[in-house]
C-alpha cells in the first residue's frame, strides 16, 4: 500500500461519508480495473467489482499520477 497514497479530501471526507469504502479495495480496482478513462482536471476514473459489497461496482477517482487517490463510491450508474 505504500506506492498509494490518499488525499486529505479522501481521508477526511469520503472515509467519514462512507465508512465501509476500504482503502484495499481502491487499490485492488486501481491494479486491475474492469475500466479506465481520463477525467476533467488530470484525473482519471478506475470502475472495478468488489465482492465485499455485494458484487457492487466500485468507482476509485485518482489525480493525474494514478497513485493518489481522491474519491471512491459505488456507482449505481454504471455501464460497461
Amino acid at each position: 500500500m505504500e506506492a498509494y497514497r490518499f488525499t486529505d479530501y479522501f481521508e477526511n471526507e469520503v472515509l467519514r461519508k462512507r465508512p465501509y469504502i476500504k482503502k484495499e479495495w481502491c487499490i485492488m480496482i486501481i491494479e486491475n480495473p474492469i475500466k479506465v478513462e481520463p477525467q476533467e482536471n488530470n484525473r482519471f476514473r478506475f470502475w472495478g467489482v468488489v465482492d465485499d459489497l455485494e458484487g457492487r461496482v466500485l468507482r476509485v477517482v485518482t489525480l493525474e499520477d494514478r497513485k493518489t487517490i481522491h474519491n471512491a463510491f459505488p456507482d449505481r450508474g454504471y455501464k460497461p
